[in-house]
């Protein structure tokens, strides 16, 4: 899908004008950023919850909320009507619905992403709905992500399965529906890393604190994280640490799910050796999460 170019998005008032937020500073640097250029705007700003996400994600959201004196939507799975969860009663979290009544106890992997599809797209499109809208997506100009590879979604995704299976790339979009076009404000405009971190400083909102012992937003289990991001979470939310250890099981068939792909969180916690944790740039994983 092209995208429409910054200039032109502020200047078309027949669309609603939609940022995403990750928790990450990308996506959150581009809402302050418009917040600041382009307050006569009405942006809405969402963000879509997995019920798995990091407390430091949760309250550095309402510190953005509080200093800009904005709301943001708050979106989960449990609101699409195909799911029909809300009868149900009792407190449970969109990704746990989804992998036990859609999913038959089907856990995410780097193969099969169902995660990103269901938790942050599709609950992002039943917000929109058939309105026309610009998506504002926070993509660097100093980043190369136009190889980006779309997630397999399962069933559910024939697009996004053909996709994975003839290896074609595609641009990191929130939909590829029609009615919703995405824009790229910090590449049109030039900003790099270096902007973004001076961006936040500067606003008095300043980075997400999870920058200190992980690359990344998103869920606390994400399948992404590296050795030392692993040993961090035990370190720092060691409750976390041992609710993703209750998704390891052993199938009927012997085989063992096991969140990273090397060893399980059971042996990882038994390492002597403190990895280091990771700096600069996720390598991999969803980008729709961590922006």
């Amino acid at each position: 899908m092209t995208p429409t170019s910054l200039s032109d998005a502020v200047q078309d008032r027949s669309r609603r004008h939609i940022i995403p937020l990750s928790g990450g500073k990308d996506s959150t640097a581009l809402a302050v950023y418009m917040l600041e250029r382009h307050s006569d705007l009405p942006l809405e700003f969402v963000f879509t919850d997995t019920g798995a996400e990091l407390p430091e994600t949760y309250s550095y959201l309402r510190r953005f909320e509080a200093i800009f004196g904005v709301e943001i939507n708050r979106l989960t799975a449990l609101d699409l009507p195909e799911l029909q969860v809300r009868s149900k009663g009792g407190r449970r979290s969109p990704f746990d619905v989804l992998l036990n009544e859609v999913y038959s106890g089907f856990l995410p992997n780097p193969q099969a992403r169902w995660c990103t599809r269901m938790l942050k797209i599709k609950p992002f499109e039943h917000f929109v709905g058939g309105d026309d809208a610009f998506s504002y997506i926070g993509i660097r100009a100093d980043e190369n992500r136009e190889g980006f590879r779309g997630a397999s979604a399962g069933p559910s995704s024939e697009d996004d399965e053909g996709q994975a299976e003839t290896g074609r790339a595609k641009p990191v979009v929130l939909s590829n529906r029609n009615n919703i076009l995405p824009v790229y404000p910090l590449k049109d405009i030039g900003f790099g890393l270096d902007d973004v971190r001076d961006l936040l400083l500067g606003s008095g909102l300043g980075l997400p604190p999870y920058y200190d012992w992980r690359s990344r937003s998103g869920c606390y289990f994400c399948f992404y994280q590296q050795v030392g991001e692993w040993q961090g979470l035990k370190e720092r939310h060691p409750e976390l640490f041992e609710a993703a250890k209750t998704y390891e099981v052993t199938k009927a068939n012997g085989r063992r799910f096991t969140w990273s792909q090397t060893r399980s969180l059971e042996e990882l916690e038994k390492l002597r050796e403190r990895y280091a944790s990771p700096t600069g740039e996720p390598e991999d994983g969803c980008a729709i999460c961590h922006l």
